[in-house]
């Protein structure tokens, strides 16, 4: 019995931490004065790839995949604790309505970091497949505490969801 209740108390937490967890304070009130990001650690200050690489760690290339937005759909459901579709609405994260081809840092309303408002980021399928991989790599000092989609896959699922929503 015990070992059941220490296995479900360590699958709680895994599941906190991939929700968001590990954030320095609560999400703000009103959703729209802070960025869906927790600090930084130090092993996420090394220098930013270019805005315009799109260099993933595990080498593969957008391009190579065909993204499935119905599954993208079930991956969004990640990102659904801090972000939603709609337009205009800002969470503890910013609305990703039109997110593809928009520049980083622009959504109306919503208090970015420095390093996201000046990343001089495209949001290109290409780049958002990068960033998927691992947020705090591309934007070095970002808050925000998702820690990415290891699996090429469901970055490309992800991609073709948001493009469903994108102008």
């Amino acid at each position: 019995m015990h070992k059941f209740l220490g296995a479900a108390a360590a699958l709680g937490l895994m599941t906190t931490a991939a929700c968001g967890g590990g954030s320095d304070g609560p999400p703000a009130a009103d959703g729209g004065d802070a960025e869906a990001e927790a600090p930084a650690d130090d092993a996420e200050t090394a220098e930013a790839p270019s805005a315009d690489s799109t260099d993933t760690i595990d080498g593969t290339v957008y391009a190579d995949f065909t993204g499935d937005a119905t599954a993208g759909e079930a991956v969004f459901a990640q990102c659904r604790t801090c972000h939603v579709m709609d337009p205009g609405v800002n969470r503890t994260g910013p609305s990703l309505h039109n997110i593809v081809g928009r520049e980083a840092g622009q959504v109306e309303g919503f208090n970015y970091t420095d390093a996201n408002a000046n990343s001089g980021i495209v949001w290109t399928p290409e780049k958002l497949f990068q960033y998927l991989e691992n947020p705090a790599r591309i934007i070095p000092n970002t808050r925000m505490a998702f820690a990415g989609l290891p699996e090429a896959q469901d970055r490309a699922d992800l991609i073709a969801y948001l493009e469903t929503y994108s102008e």
